[in-house]
């Protein structure tokens, strides 16, 4: 699987139970019962999109860091998306409520070709619960277009070709003429899932509420301004 962790799936599936740890603790830690709490879809999250090579793996985590939130990246979803154990821990923390919410959105979000085993139906299930049950940023996998338009603040990173490639040599250890085409090779991956399953393109700016030219901006400042963002929407103090 491109870009998995060099440990493999055991890895993986290591990193998925340690942000599940995180998120569980994170939601014990709210100083707000969660039933007197206003009735809302998803609690806020943050989507980062980004161009392969600019940064946004580091960058989400050290947002998610910076937040307190879990950060539940391409790899994570993929492996929670398949792993039915790791789905029923999460859906045994949601109630009635949520699952009936959960049931309707899908209902509305996916066409009736896809079946419930269907890997799009159970991604799209994850990622709605996780944000259902709290506080989270979501790395990839189209996260933005499945949760609720009018929550969340949808990231995209952006840099040249030239830096993406040459982050991505520095990085992987192979040329920039082999990066530039691993890159070329991703991009048509993302493009593939996106058209077919959501009739979008990659790099649509309208899906988008902050873009942020990461060739411009440190990691540290590009969290300022997301953070800033945040903050003008009432997510965090």
């Amino acid at each position: 699987m491109p870009g998995s962790p060099s440990g493999g799936r055991s890895d993986i599936g290591k990193l998925v139970e340690k942000q599940m740890r995180n998120w569980e603790i994170c939601r014990a830690q709210q100083l707000e019962p969660r039933q007197t709490a206003p009735t809302r879809q998803v609690e806020d999250f943050v989507t980062i999109s980004r161009m392969v090579g600019s940064g946004g793996r580091k960058l989400a985590a050290q947002l998610g860091e910076r937040l307190g939130w879990p950060v539940f990246d391409r790899e994570v979803l993929q492996v929670m998306a398949g792993d039915d154990r790791v789905r029923a821990r999460l859906y045994e923390s949601l109630d009635e409520r949520d699952l009936g919410w959960l049931e309707d959105t899908l209902r509305w979000l996916i066409e009736g070709e896809f079946r419930k085993e269907d890997y799009f139906h159970r991604l799209t299930e994850t990622i709605l619960a996780l944000a259902r049950r709290g506080h989270a940023v979501f790395l990839g996998r189209g996260a933005d277009l499945m949760l609720p338009r009018d929550r969340g603040l949808r990231v995209c990173l952006v840099a040249s070709e030239e830096y993406c490639a040459g982050q991505f040599a520095r990085r992987t250890g192979v040329s920039e003429t082999l990066a530039r085409a691993e890159l070329q090779r991703i991009h048509r991956e993302r493009e593939e899932f996106l058209r077919h399953y959501f009739g979008k393109r990659a790099q649509d700016p309208g899906r988008y509420d902050v873009s942020i030219n990461m060739e411009r901006l440190t990691h540290a400042e590009a969290i300022e301004l997301i953070c800033l963002a945040l903050r003008r929407c009432g997510a965090i103090t």
